[in-house]
This record gives structure tokens, sequence and C-alpha cells, in this order.
């Protein structure tokens, strides 16, 4: 008897409440009998259903006791605790063939199996009492393949996602790295241009300057040729003036002589 069973106190504790949910499940569905309104019935299957969802999740915990203590027990008492998991599976079964039996009477499709929220499609009745642990050693092999294959394909999309995210980066870098290098010959360019803007500010005041000084030194050329013609003018048109110097190299104009001659000498 499964009462008999060495066990660790969290396996006991397991195993007492499995044992508990399914006496309310008998008693429940012995009050199904007596039941004739069809929405008390929906709800007293939808109660049930709670009850399974949590014998389910307790013949897990159990499952999982029974691993991690594998160990540390002699093959003998593993192979019972084994056993009794595989009852206490069958048992938990034979009611969820009795909740569809009652289902199909009532024709009510709304209260669904070991659902894990709403919006979730009716399970079919394989994926209702089919567990884990109750699958052979073939079973469970071709399941776990099943899922390393699905796992696989799942790797291998993730690899082409990561690749074509490493491409793009790559790209990106390459771009980023052009217009980096675009943007200082760009900064070089304007310096070259700014120091040339400022080299030709220079040259132009340097010109104006010597604009300007050029244009004095005419401007004084000027004054001295017109004032030595002025002097010339003068000195021509009234030569007895004191008061204007010679000019140097200028002689000033010889007196003009009258000659004259008798009229003797005239025919001499």
């Amino acid at each position: 008897m499964a009462s008999n069973l060495p066990m660790s106190p969290q396996l006991e504790q397991i195993h007492g409440e499995i044992h508990d949910n399914f006496r309310a499940l008998a008693n429940g569905f012995q009050k199904l009998d007596k039941i004739k309104d069809s929405n008390r019935q929906s709800k007293q299957l939808e109660e049930l259903t709670g009850k399974m969802r949590e014998c389910k999740r307790l013949i897990k915990e159990f499952d999982r006791e029974i691993k991690d203590e594998e160990s540390r027990n002699p093959p003998d008492v593993n192979k019972q605790l084994n056993d009794e998991k595989q009852s206490m599976i069958k048992e938990l079964n034979s009611y969820v063939q009795l909740r569809k039996t009652y289902m199909n009477s009532l024709g009510n499709k709304k209260v669904e199996l070991f659902d894990m929220g709403a919006g979730v499609s009716e399970p079919t009745a394989d994926e209702n009492v089919q567990m884990a642990s109750a699958m052979s050693n073939q079973e469970l092999i071709n399941s776990g393949m099943k899922t390393m294959d699905e796992t696989d394909q799942v790797i291998e999309r993730s690899k082409k996602v990561v690749e074509q995210t490493v491409e793009v980066g790559t790209q990106t870098a390459v771009t980023l790295k052009g217009q980096t290098d675009q943007m200082g010959r760009i900064v070089n360019e304007l310096d070259t241009i700014q120091f040339s803007i400022k080299k030709a500010s220079q040259l132009v005041k340097e010109i104006g300057r010597q604009v300007a000084t050029d244009k004095c030194i005419m401007l004084f050329l000027l004054l001295i040729v017109i004032g030595v013609i002025a002097i010339i003018v003068v000195k021509i048109v009234n030569p007895s003036n004191k008061n204007i110097r010679d000019i140097p190299g200028l002689a000033p104009p010889a007196a003009r002589r009258l000659l004259s001659m008798s009229p003797l000498q005239q025919f001499e």
C-alpha cells in the first residue's frame, strides 16, 4: 500500500494533499448525480476541474521530489515510489475521463480542462491525460528528440538573426567610419579655407596700404611738378621779380640788343 511506502516528510505531505484532492473529486462527482440543474452541474464541473489542475500540479511536484531523492533511496524504494506515481496518474486520468463524460452529457463545451487562462483552445484527450511521467521510455525519447529538433530549429533561426544583426552592425560601423573620415576631411578643408581667407585678408590689407602709399607719393610728386611749372611760368612772365630765386640749370632770359647801323655801313 502507498501508506507503507518509505517517504520523506515532503513526499508524505504532497502524497497526502493529492489523496485529499482525490477524495474531494470522488465526493464531487457523486454530488453531480444528484444535481438536476444544468447550470449548477456546470459550476460543479468547473470546481472539479480546479481540483484536477491542483492534482496535476502536485503529481508533477511529487515526481520532482522522487527524482531529487532518487540517489539517496534504494532501487526498490524508487520503483515503489514510481509505481505509486503511476497509480495516482491513472486515478487522475479516470476522473478526467469521467469529467469528459459529464461534459458530453451536458453539451457544455465552455469548461476547459487544465487550461492556463482564457482564450486557450480546448486541448485534445491525449493532451489532457498524457503527462511526461506517464509516458513510456520510447515515448519519452521520441518526445525529447522532437523537442530537441524544435530547439535546434529555434537555435538556427536565432543564429541567422544574430548573423544578420552582426552584418548590419558591421555595415553600420563601416558607414559610420566613412562618414567620420569624410567629416574629418571636411573639417581640414574648412581649416584650409579659413587660413586662405585670413591670408587673403592680410594681403588685401597690404595691397591697400601700398596703394594708399603710392597715391600719396604720386600726389606729392604732382604737387612738386605743379610748383616747378608755376615757378617757371612766373620767371618767364616776370623775370625782374627778385622774390623768386633762379631755378638751378635754368638761365635767365638774355637781354635783347638792337644794333643801329649807319647807311654807309649797310652798303660796305
